[in-house]
């Protein structure tokens, strides 16, 4: 099982598999996917957390419907570098995750990226553009934030590759 920061796994990513990126959440799961040569990250849905094992279900159908051989999951750093409770969580959650290889794989490729302000650098975006649209966006109702977060989180991630 290979569960670590993005940089010490590089090597043994998947090649010419889609990456999930993942922004988990207490109750919500943001998920992105880049395409199989990992250029480009591309919001695809956010889930709404329940109990883990019907998660789980979820992300089962998401790995095998977009044929998924690898995962990015934001572990969200303090700015001054050390880890909180939420990082903890996020890891926690991908340990977890990596114990189901009818999700994962047998052999899970799970890395961890520093999402240090994903979130708050989606949100500056989506409110600059609402005002500048002068539309309004539910974006907490339709999942918008976490959606983009984990596209930010795989784009970053992909591009370290």
């Amino acid at each position: 099982m290979t569960v670590d920061l993005l940089k010490n796994i590089k090597d043994k990513r998947p090649v010419g598999r889609a990456l999930l990126g993942m922004d988990v959440g207490k109750k919500t799961i943001g998920l992105a996917l880049c395409d199989p040569d990992c250029r480009v990250a591309t919001p695809l849905m956010t889930i709404k957390r329940t109990k883990f094992t019907k998660d789980l279900l979820r992300l089962e159908e998401v790995v095998r419907e977009y044929e998924v051989g690898g995962f990015v999951i934001g572990l969200p750093v303090n700015m001054d570098g050390s880890e909180g409770p939420r990082a903890q969580s996020s890891r926690d959650f991908a340990l977890e995750l990596a114990r189901y290889p009818d999700v994962v794989g047998q052999e899970p490729w799970l890395a961890l990226w520093d999402e240090r302000l994903s979130t708050a650098s989606v949100k500056d975006f989506v409110d600059s553009s609402v005002r500048k649209r002068k539309t309004r966006v539910e974006s907490k109702d339709s999942g918008l934030i976490d959606k983009l977060a984990a596209q930010h989180i795989l784009q970053g991630a992909i591009d370290s590759l």
